[in-house]
């Protein structure tokens, strides 16, 4: 979800401020916006004295109030909940995202790492109930993203509110009526789609790690191809055991050699930054033979060829699934009524490098 220019401010606002100092590089990369917007942004801050800029960084101005904004009544010493299936990819920033939220009504977030073993989201929720948490921030270790075989009757069994991240129940099943925050990675697989089409490549495939979001990625993928009127590789997208390489390379080798195939969208862009140098050394060139759009973006830029990548708003699904959550608790608190359900879905944006060839932006 891209912000308003004044949320933007405030945001920045609020990073310069709890760190004294921070590099414009790095500002903009937190934020999710180009080097050149950011700059903007802070032009604007410091002409109206707010912040200063100095040598590439921003600095916040001496003597400025440097008291967070007024917690909202009752939230100090809320204690919420947040079950993750590991703290490494995507949910490093999920977290990060939640805590600050959490931290800056006053509470405090506690967490638990289930390993992707279903059984341990219900052990590891027990426990941080029992140890004082109020409500559950959950990404529950439901392979293809979605429960099956009865897998979230754990999560309506406790009586404290839920909100689910990066998850989602179908239609009908009972855990549809939880509040969830996730990333449209379908917008994102279309998103990708789409500046393929845009840069002339009318023939393309997909490569995509097996996993909670493949089915979502592949939706989006061919949903825009049929919609832009594409020509879609045999088996595309192919969706991939991790690490499972050869099969990976053999697959986008003959889709370029042998059915005239341009352009692949690789998920993830760990796997991407694996397939480059081995695609090379089976003769497909970079983006000169194959134009190569990554799913994640964790480490996209640091290719060696760097990757255009689909980004997902990482921080801004922790931080609004926690302000969500602290809203039901707030509600519960005060004896108010519900307000209803909420089912968010945040946008990725793309982040054009040079795997796609032609010039990239400036980040």
């Amino acid at each position: 979800m891209r912000l308003h220019v004044d949320q933007r401010h405030e945001r920045v606002l609020e990073l310069v401020r709890e760190r004294r100092s921070i590099r414009v590089a790095e500002l903009a990369t937190e934020l999710g916006v180009s080097a050149v917007t950011l700059r903007r942004d802070v032009e604007a801050l410091a002409a109206q004295g707010r912040v200063q800029r100095l040598h590439g960084a921003v600095v916040w101005p001496e003597g400025a109030a440097t008291e967070p904004r007024e917690r909202p009544a009752g939230a100090e010493g809320v204690v919420i909940g947040m079950i993750v299936p590991t703290t490494n990819y995507i949910f490093a920033d999920i977290v990060r995202g939640a805590r600050e939220a959490v931290a800056a009504q006053g509470g405090r977030l506690v967490l638990g790492v289930s390993g992707y073993v279903d059984a341990e989201d219900s052990v590891q929720a027990e426990h941080l109930i029992a140890g004082g948490a109020q409500g559950l921030l959950v990404a529950p270790s439901w392979f293809g993203g979605v429960p099956e075989d009865g897998q979230e009757k754990w999560l309506l069994a406790h009586d404290v509110p839920a909100v689910l991240v990066e998850r989602s129940a179908p239609p009908g099943n009972p855990a549809a009526v939880l509040d969830r925050v996730r990333t449209d990675r379908a917008h994102g697989a279309a998103v990708a789609v789409g500046h393929f089409a845009a840069l002339g490549h009318r023939k393309i495939t997909a490569v995509l790690q097996e996993g909670p979001h493949a089915d979502q990625i592949s939706a989006g993928f061919r949903a825009a191809v049929r919609a832009l009127g594409l020509d879609v590789d045999i088996d595309a997208p192919a969706v991939r055991e991790h690490g499972d390489y050869e099969a990976s390379v053999d697959h986008l080798v003959d889709a370029v050699h042998k059915r005239g195939v341009t352009a692949a969208l690789v998920h993830s862009d760990e796997d991407a930054i694996v397939l480059v140098p081995r695609l090379q050394a089976a003769g497909v060139r970079v983006p000169d033979d194959l134009a190569l759009i990554a799913y994640d973006d964790e480490v996209a830029g640091l290719s060696d060829v760097p990757l255009t990548a689909v980004a997902p708003p990482k921080r801004a699904v922790g931080e609004l699934a926690a302000k969500l959550l602290l809203r039901r608790l707030a509600e519960r608190r005060d004896g108010r009524q519900p307000g209803p359900g909420q089912h968010v879905d945040l946008l990725p944006v793309l982040r054009i490098r040079t795997s796609c060839g032609g010039e990239a932006i400036a980040e």
